[in-house]
């Protein structure tokens, strides 16, 4: 459903900018109709509606969607065009600048729909941060990040000795492996310490996927709730402290999950603490190392500052969010070339993409990862590669400079061209998606 908002949102800047310079619009399809990159197989739509000049429609082939503009070398790759003198309605008969902005729309409704999104959310929930300060609990370091010196307890406060952490609710690993941080600092028993980061440990956690923690945010174990579908359900209650999972101590909640992922698929014993009674439940603990419990009442242990904004003031807020997260993404994308990192070993396809999506229905996290795909749409169509929007726009703007427009003959191939590349890069990611799979389902690494 999120993604089929972006595209339709994507498309319609493009429809919407063409038809504003008065030039023609032949189709608008969610979804191709058409076998991608084929554009001369299977040729059909689920359904289809023509008003005026423009043919609306759904596709059968489920990715994507486009709009065919009169006069421009896309997709469809239809070329009949190409024989006949420039029309006044044709997308090559309009300034190069006209069509710059229609090949831009696509990206300037992404960006402007993850804006209002983001702003929406901040005046309808407002936004909180923690002061490191008030991380009174310190961090859980997992075993990797024991192995470099640290400890659970250990309170983060900067890195490379230069970077001062302020906001416990930035993650602490995003920012060392974004930043390719070389040290962190840490107040230990009153003291600071510095410690190094070996050049081993960022490809182990990006290796991961998730499952490396590194470094968490630590506050007490108490429970809050028990979902039905939990093993523990029924037997804990509001209150209760666990302070133990199989032979592992657990102090902090961020433990549990390290407790969980030890001994996932085995039944051992979870003991709580219930007021002055010590408990313990043999429990089997499911493979996806979640038990489905609620923390206690966070707030409480951290008085996070808490930020209010109403209509006029979400806007700036919200622009200042996107930015951030685009500013992130971009360290992020970077990692793919890094040839120590191996990045590209972790891009996924559509099975990666729903799983950014919450498991339960939730309008706030829904809205957020819609926001977030929204600006990673509008940075990946920006990429100055032939057949996205981006690689259209260069195009442009070299004969914006030069004066001189590429060839019909040389669009036609770099469209070609293009489209290989994409959907080369549509298999290599689905491929890691489908080896994953077979890696857990099998077993392997």
């Amino acid at each position: 459903m999120g993604l089929s908002i972006l595209v339709t949102i994507h498309e319609f800047g493009h429809y919407i900018t063409a038809r504003m310079f008065k030039t023609r619009v032949e189709k608008f399809y969610l979804f191709f109709d058409f076998l991608f990159p084929l554009p001369n197989v299977l040729n059909f739509a689920i359904f289809k509606k023509k008003i005026g000049d423009t043919e609306y429609g759904l596709g059968w082939f489920p990715m994507g969607g486009y709009v065919k503009i009169a006069g421009m070398i896309d997709e469809s790759m239809d070329e009949e065009f190409l024989n006949s003198p420039p029309q006044p309605w044709e997308f090559r008969a309009k300034p190069a600048w006209q069509r710059l902005i229609i090949m831009l729309g696509g990206i300037f409704m992404n960006i402007v729909l993850a804006i209002f999104i983001y702003s929406m959310l901040l005046w309808a929930n407002g936004s909180q941060t923690v002061p490191m300060a008030n991380a009174k609990y310190g961090f859980v370091a997992d075993s990797l990040a024991q192995s470099i010196g640290l400890k659970t307890g250990d309170l983060v406060v900067s890195y490379d000795n230069t970077h001062k952490l302020d906001d416990a609710t930035v993650p602490v690993l995003k920012e060392l492996i974004f930043n390719d941080a070389k040290s962190i600092q840490v107040v230990r028993d009153g003291k600071e310490l510095s410690i190094n980061i070996p050049d081993y440990i960022y490809p182990a956690i990006i290796e991961s996927r998730g499952q490396i923690e590194f470094l968490k945010l630590g506050f007490p174990s108490d429970i809050d709730s028990v979902l039905p579908e939990s093993p523990l359900y029924g037997k804990m209650q509001k209150g209760d402290k666990i302070i133990g999972i199989g032979d592992m101590p657990v102090s902090l909640f961020a433990q549990i999950s390290q407790g969980l992922k030890k001994y996932k698929g085995q039944t051992v014993p979870v003991t709580v603490m219930r007021g002055a009674d010590t408990l313990s439940f043999e429990t089997k603990i499911p493979e996806d190392a979640l038990l489905k419990i609620a923390a206690g009442d966070v707030e409480a242990y951290f008085k996070p500052v808490k930020t209010s904004y109403n209509f006029l003031t979400c806007f700036p807020a919200g622009l200042k969010l996107s930015y951030e997260i685009l500013s992130d993404y971009v360290k992020q994308f970077r990692i793919i070339f890094s040839p120590r990192m191996k990045g590209w070993k972790q891009i996924g396809g559509f099975a990666t993409i729903s799983k950014i999506y919450p498991t339960h229905w939730d309008w706030t996290a829904f809205w957020m990862s819609t926001a977030f795909l929204s600006i990673i749409l509008a940075f990946m169509n920006l990429l100055p590669i032939p057949a996205l929007d981006g690689g259209h726009a260069l195009f442009t703007i070299y004969e914006m400079v030069t004066r001189r427009k590429p060839s019909d003959k040389f669009l036609e191939g770099a469209q070609l061209v293009g489209m290989v590349l994409v959907f080369g890069l549509l298999i290599f990611a689905n491929g890691n998606d489908l080896l994953r799979w077979l890696a857990e389902k099998f077993g392997g690494h």
